[in-house]
């Protein structure tokens, strides 16, 4: 094995089960701000009303663009500040269309949520595949939402993974499946059909109190998920801990691979 892949594989090698499990799983740092043992930092900064950063670019939320050259700019000053403030990745942006229940926080056009990406580049994180446009509520607001697949949900995915987009963040609906997308194969098996070779996080795995965790922190890797993200540090802790034995049996190496290639082009840039 030689060049890039041999390294990748000698330092997945290198690493303990429990380093292996705690690399795939991401909690709040503070609000608005998540990070783990990847030392990966990402942020809730969209705009409008989810800022992470209050004084931060971007300044006007999603719906209030009315230009690609606009959102392209406000993609651009949300990478400097972000990076200003030791932020690796913005969970953004939304790429839900227009007529989802996301209301402000959706692009009035797919063409501005792919410019936003565009410059924001190696620190966009867009979500929530596989879409939420179909949706009747938000899945902040409820547990168990429904919505359906349909092309124009795809299709500003399919735009960006061309260009090379690196990080996508899993929706928690229900799309006709038994399990929710966070932890349902065929979401993933979609994503990589798209020609994804990046990061596949889910949306935060905390969305009850009682959360299942350890039964959703190994169902959602064994579904295809990279990363993990619990917003409750102890759900975090008890994930990690579910996941060690998966780590032991070589489960957990191809997700690994992945966040380290990840965060080595996030410090290349």
């Amino acid at each position: 094995m030689h060049g890039i892949a041999g390294v990748a594989a000698a330092a997945v090698v290198a690493l303990t089960a429990q380093q292996k499990a705690a690399l795939l799983v991401v909690t709040t740092e503070r609000p608005g701000i998540f990070t783990g043992a990847s030392h990966i930092r990402f942020a809730d900064q969209e705009g409008g009303p989810v800022k992470a950063l209050p004084d931060a670019a971007p300044f006007a939320a999603a719906r209030a663009y009315t230009s690609a050259a606009g959102a392209l700019a406000a993609g651009r000053a949300t990478r400097a500040a972000l990076r200003a403030a030791g932020i690796d990745v913005d969970f953004g942006p939304v790429f839900d269309t227009s007529d989802g229940p996301l209301g402000s926080r959706e692009f009035s056009s797919p063409e501005y949520a792919d410019a936003f990406a565009r410059g924001l580049g190696d620190a966009a994180c867009a979500k929530h595949f596989p879409g939420l446009g179909s949706a009747a509520i938000s899945t902040d607001e409820r547990p168990h939402v429904d919505a359906r697949i349909r092309p124009k949900d795809l299709a500003p995915y399919r735009r960006a993974i061309a260009r090379g987009l690196q990080c996508v963040m899993v929706s928690q609906a229900f799309y006709g499946t038994r399990f929710r997308a966070t932890l349902e194969p065929a979401t993933y098996r979609l994503l990589r059909r798209l020609g994804f070779k990046g990061v596949a996080i889910t949306d935060s795995l905390s969305l009850v109190h009682d959360a299942p965790v350890e039964r959703w922190a190994r169902q959602a890797v064994r579904a295809g998920a990279d990363m993990l993200l619990f917003t409750s540090p102890q759900h975090a802790r008890r994930a990690i801990r579910a996941l060690v034995p998966l780590a032991r049996r070589g489960e957990l190496d191809v997700h690994v691979s992945r966040v380290l290639a990840f965060r080595r082009r996030l410090r290349s840039h």
